[in-house]
């Protein structure tokens, strides 16, 4: 579909290890191969991590500088606005507000159609990463009020589950623009691998992913704990984690007395994470029960790349988990919030061997039938051909 100027913009860092990259990678090549030269505008990636292959694709890095995630979109905003310049295009695709705002605010002079991709909203998200957020109800208020003028100027909507789209009709969103389209994986680099026999060896248990509260990882120790009564095991945790939640981390190992059983990984790339995934027992999506994960919604990689490498995966039983992975059919789904709960599933699968087994290749065939990228990509050129029909 030659002929279409698109210009595809996230306040992302990219190329980095993030989940987010990864998503903006496959979009940004689909989009590329689609339509044949596509801007692709992000922060500067992250050092040490090299520029997917995108075909058809120009990437620009603008920087934004700043003491906070405020500051920082601000400097964001004026570097996108000198970039623009006196750009006009057919299609403005946008990740968040941070970027989205001041387009969606005149999108009669910038673009003929403006997608809005919503992994998650700040209103909701900010408060786990900047705690004080949560006290500021002024700041809160203007947040969404720019989500809101991001969502009435769109022409098509893009999010990953359906809780997120009940999240998003809730907010005055028709129907009729939202499209679901889940994460995706490389199933050609998230190799399936038959799951290890520990054979009397510490099980080797693995959560992946940024390391926060609301993420559940504080679980995580938790459960290794309770197990450790009766059984050895060790925990790797690997992720991007900021220093306050490293603080919080360490105090809660070290309130635990699991020093000497918990590692933390620096962020890696995608195919040492294969690597980490193989060489484990089992992997954790502990995710909590809070307005994140239940209301507005999520669709966490790390459920679907372990699905997809054969790790027997233990997650919380959750509209946004259930949607990806059947309780004992693909995962051992949990109680949300309970490190006793994710201690039983640990204790069920060193009881069952065949449990294992039966979960890692019903979850990479799940994967295979609707959870890859190609899947992914080919739901949103059908979408972008439903916009431009």
């Amino acid at each position: 579909m030659s002929g279409i100027s698109l210009i595809y913009i996230s306040f992302d860092r990219f190329p980095a290890p993030k989940g987010a990259a990864t998503h903006i990678a496959a979009f940004a090549d689909a989009l590329g191969v689609e339509f044949g030269d596509v801007e692709l505008v992000t922060l500067p990636g992250r050092e040490g991590f090299f520029l997917p292959k995108m075909r058809g694709v120009r990437h620009f890095e603008l920087p934004a500088q700043g003491a906070n995630i405020i500051t920082r979109a601000m400097a964001f905003r004026a570097e996108l606005g000198r970039w623009w310049g006196k750009r006009r295009a057919n299609i403005v695709h946008v990740r968040s507000i941070y970027e989205g705002y001041p387009l969606a605010k005149r999108k009669a002079d910038v673009c003929d159609y403006f997608v809005y991709e919503v992994n998650g909203l700040p209103s909701i998200e900010l408060k786990y990463h900047y705690p004080e957020v949560d006290e500021d109800d002024e700041l809160v208020h203007k947040l969404r009020r720019q989500e809101q003028v991001c969502l009435d100027a769109a022409d098509l909507v893009i999010t990953v589950s359906e809780v997120n789209a009940a999240c998003l009709q809730s907010r005055g969103v028709s129907s009729d623009k939202i499209r679901v389209i889940p994460n995706g994986v490389d199933t050609d680099l998230f190799r399936w691998r038959k799951p290890q026999i520990t054979d009397g060896n510490p099980l080797k248990v693995l959560y992946t992913g940024t390391m926060t509260r609301w993420q559940g990882v504080h679980q995580a120790i938790e459960a290794l704990q309770l197990y450790r009564r009766d059984f050895a095991a060790e925990l790797v945790l690997a992720g991007p984690c900021r220093p306050h939640e490293r603080k919080a981390l360490h105090r809660t190992i070290d309130r635990l007395d699991m020093a000497r059983y918990v590692k933390l990984h620096d962020p890696m790339g995608q195919r040492e994470l294969v690597e980490l995934i193989h060489d484990s027992d089992t992997v954790l999506a502990p995710l909590p029960p809070n307005d994140r994960n239940l209301e507005q919604g999520c669709c966490p990689l790390k459920v679907i790349e372990a699905m997809a490498a054969g790790t027997p995966l233990i997650a919380s039983d959750m509209p946004v988990v259930s949607a990806l992975a059947r309780n004992e059919a693909e995962a051992l789904l949990v109680r949300p919030g309970s490190a006793k709960a994710i201690k039983d599933g640990l204790l069920r699968l060193r009881e069952s061997p065949a449990l294992g087994q039966s979960l890692s290749q019903r979850a990479r065939s799940r994967v295979e039938k609707q959870f890859t990228w190609v899947h992914a990509t080919a739901r949103l050129l059908d979408s972008y051909r439903g916009l431009l029909d």
